[in-house]
């Protein structure tokens, strides 16, 4: 089993900065792409930032230059600081992982427990 552990979440004011983590672990083979989604009540969860094996970041465009993505292959985990949090990033965060779990020959899917981010003042 694989096992995705976040950190990270609260409140904090407009304009203010959070950093999420999240920690995989378990029976890991591989892992070829971690990241960040995030999903309002009724709305679908949507990709805010991933990273690749080979360091391929890709963001949504409503983070571009507010929020960055980091990961330390060795320790299979992964980050996100986001800076100039607007209320509109309000959401649930969800760590997601793309796993090949040991003794396996393909890749699947696994997230975290989701973590709440609240921006408000």
């Amino acid at each position: 089993q694989v096992q995705l552990v976040e950190s990270g979440g609260g409140l904090v004011q407009p304009g203010g900065s959070l950093r999420l983590s999240c920690a995989a672990s378990g029976s890991i083979g591989s892992i070829n792409v971690m990241g960040w989604y995030r999903q309002a009540p009724g709305k679908q969860r949507e990709l805010v930032a991933s990273i690749t094996d080979d360091s391929t970041m890709t963001y949504t465009d409503s983070v571009k230059g507010r929020f960055t993505i980091s990961s330390d292959n060795a320790k299979n985990t992964v980050s996100l600081q986001m800076n100039s949090l607007k209320p509109e990033d309000t959401d649930v965060y969800y760590c997601y992982a793309r796993v090949r779990p040991i003794y396996y020959f393909i890749y699947r899917d696994y997230w975290g427990q989701g973590t709440q981010v609240t921006v408000s003042s």
